[in-house]
């Protein structure tokens, strides 16, 4: 595994023992809660993704989308049921520029 995807990997792995901890409120990814973001799921979950909520389309207009971009490629989305192409699309449905990755 290459230094970078340790690095990764191991900033997920805080930001899941953080959730833990703390409860998601607390948590704050690019700007976003974690709340918010997982408020986002239902639009980026295959096979039939849902419109976004006002809930996430709240917190995406404050989002890093270049932050959010660095998680693209990470394994923990899919393993929580996402899909990253789906989530790409989400600002969009949401009227917000399109993130740059």
């Amino acid at each position: 595994m290459s230094w970078e995807k340790r690095e990764r990997v191991i900033a997920l792995m805080a930001i899941m023992v953080a959730v833990s901890a703390v409860g998601s409120e607390g948590v704050i990814i690019c700007n976003v809660s974690l709340s918010k973001l997982m408020a986002c799921k239902p639009a980026a979950t295959p096979p039939k993704p849902t419109p976004p909520t006002k809930e996430c389309c709240e917190g995406l207009s404050h989002a890093d989308f270049a932050c959010l971009c660095t998680y693209k490629d990470s394994p923990l989305l899919p393993s929580l049921g996402i899909d990253p192409n789906l989530a790409l699309k989400v600002p969009a449905k949401c009227n917000l520029p399109k993130p740059p990755c």
